[in-house]
Parts: C-alpha cells; sequence; structure tokens
C-alpha cells in the first residue's frame, strides 16, 4: 500500500511538473509575444514621429527657399527702381548742367 501510495504521489508529481512547465512555457511565450509587440509598436511609433519631424523640416526648408525667393525678386525689383532713378537724377543734372553752360 505504502509503495502504491509513493507511485501514485510520484506520478502526480511528474504530472504536476510537467504542467507547471507547459504552463511556465505559456507564459513565456506569451510574454515574449508580449514584449514582442511592444517594441514593434514602439519602433512603427518612434518611425512615424521621424517622418513628421522630416516632413516638417521638409515644409521649413520649401517655406524659408520661398521666402528667400521672394526676398530676392523684391531686392531685384528695388535695385531696377533705384537704377531707374539713378539714371532719371544723372540725367536731370546733366541736362541742368547743360543749360547753365548755355547761359554762361
Amino acid at each position: 500500500m505504502r509503495k502504491s501510495y509513493l507511485a501514485a504521489m510520484s506520478v502526480l508529481t511528474v504530472l504536476s511538473a510537467s504542467a507547471c512547465s507547459e504552463k511556465a512555457s505559456n507564459n513565456l511565450e506569451n510574454a515574449g509575444s508580449a514584449i514582442g509587440n511592444d517594441v514593434s509598436n514602439a519602433v512603427d511609433q518612434a518611425g512615424e514621429k521621424i517622418d513628421r519631424g522630416l516632413d516638417k523640416a521638409g515644409n521649413a526648408i520649401d517655406e524659408s527657399s520661398d521666402r528667400m525667393g521672394a526676398a530676392m525678386d523684391n531686392a531685384s525689383r528695388d535695385a531696377e527702381r533705384e537704377a531707374h532713378e539713378a539714371k532719371q537724377d544723372v540725367g536731370s543734372a546733366m541736362e541742368r548742367a547743360g543749360n547753365d553752360i548755355r547761359k554762361d
């Protein structure tokens, strides 16, 4: 009786241990899967943040380029206007000088 009791306890212990091992294995597998999902989500989120940052940087560069182009256009128009006014001033001064020479 004692031997059969010990044998039964041994079988139950082995079955319990294997069940625990299977449960532990399942828990480990679930934990690994959860960690993998977390890492994947973190990488996806980081990628999205990087993409948004690059988009913002690209937009800022485009806007700056547009502003520089507009400023250069304005400067060119201002220079042309100033050159035209300078020609007019020189022409007027030469005309006055010519008139002064005729009077003498």
